[in-house]
C-alpha cells in the first residue's frame, strides 16, 4: 500500500486507537512539552510503534505548513470503498440506514468537516461523487480528527447509486431553497440519505429531481445560507434527534 501523512493531535490519537496497524514512523515536537503528545507517545510505544523527535521546522515541511500541532505520522492509505461495498454494508446493517450524501463539496476544509459531524451524529456512510468533487487528503484527515479512519466514505462514478438505493427502500432527502417544508417539519426518522449540495451552487439538477423529497433550513437573520458543513451538521443531528425520539 501506499503511504500518505497524518498530522494534528485528533488524527493521529485517533488512528493510534482504531487504525494502529496502518501507521508507520511518528514523528514528535522535541521542543514541545504539550502533555497530550506525551500521551501520543505513550499510545504509540504501547502499539509497538517508533516515534522520532524531530524539529518543527521539519515537522512544517512534512505536513506542508505549520498547523500540525506537533506530530506527523506515517500512514497507510484508507481502504478504498466502492459502490459495492456500500451495499453490502447496507445488508449488514440491523438498524436503520442512515447515510451522508456530499453533491460535489469541493472543499476539503468541508469534507473533514462533514465527516466529522458524519461520525458523531452516527452516520453509516457518506457518499459523494468521483469527479468534480474533494477527496480523502491528509488536509480531510486532520479537519476530521479522526472520523475519516471511522467512517465509510465512498466514491460513486454517477447518479445510478442514487436510484439504486431508492430501489432499497432508502429515502432521498435533499436541501434545497425551493422545499415546501423545512427541516423541522420534514419526517427523518426512516431509512434515510440526506443530500446535501457542493458550496454556493447547492445540489445538482438532476440531482434534486432524484430526490423523494425538499427539506429547507429556516433562516432568521439576514444571511440567507449556511456554509455546507454547517448545514449538514444542522441538518444530521435534527435527524439524530428524531431517530432518538422514536427509539
Amino acid at each position: 500500500m501506499a503511504k500518505s501523512t497524518i498530522y494534528g493531535l485528533h488524527a493521529v490519537e485517533t488512528a493510534l486507537r482504531n487504525d494502529a496497524d496502518n501507521l508507520g514512523q511518528i514523528w514528535l515536537d522535541k521542543r514541545s512539552r504539550n502533555d497530550r503528545l506525551k500521551k501520543l507517545e505513550k499510545l504509540a510505544a504501547e502499539s509497538g510503534l517508533q516515534t522520532i523527535p524531530a524539529d518543527p521546522e521539519r515537522l512544517d515541511k512534512m505536513a506542508g505548513h505549520n498547523r500540525h500541532q506537533g506530530v506527523v505520522a506515517e500512514y497507510y492509505k484508507l481502504k478504498s470503498y466502492t459502490e459495492n461495498d456500500l451495499y453490502d454494508l447496507l445488508d449488514a446493517l440491523e438498524e436503520t440506514p442512515f447515510l451522508l450524501v456530499l453533491d460535489g463539496v469541493t472543499d476539503p476544509h468541508n469534507l473533514g468537516a462533514c465527516l466529522r459531524t458524519a461520525e458523531g451524529a452516527g452516520v453509516h456512510a457518506v457518499i459523494a461523487p468521483k469527479d468534480n468533487a474533494a477527496s480523502i487528503t491528509p488536509t480531510v484527515r486532520k479537519v476530521a480528527s479522526g472520523a475519516a479512519e471511522v467512517v465509510p466514505f465512498i466514491p460513486v462514478t454517477n447518479l445510478r447509486t442514487l436510484d439504486t438505493l431508492k430501489e432499497r427502500g432508502v429515502w432521498l432527502t435533499g436541501t434545497s431553497d425551493k422545499a415546501k417544508q423545512n427541516l423541522y417539519q420534514a419526517d427523518l426518522k426512516g431509512p434515510l440519505a440526506l443530500v446535501m449540495g457542493a458550496e454556493g451552487a447547492g445540489i445538482r439538477r438532476l440531482t434534486e429531481e432524484r430526490c423523494d423529497f425538499l427539506i429547507s433550513i429556516p433562516m432568521q437573520g439576514q444571511v440567507s445560507s449556511l456554509n455546507v458543513s454547517v448545514a449538514t451538521g444542522v441538518c444530521l443531528y435534527e435527524a439524530l434527534r428524531q431517530r432518538q425520539s422514536q427509539a
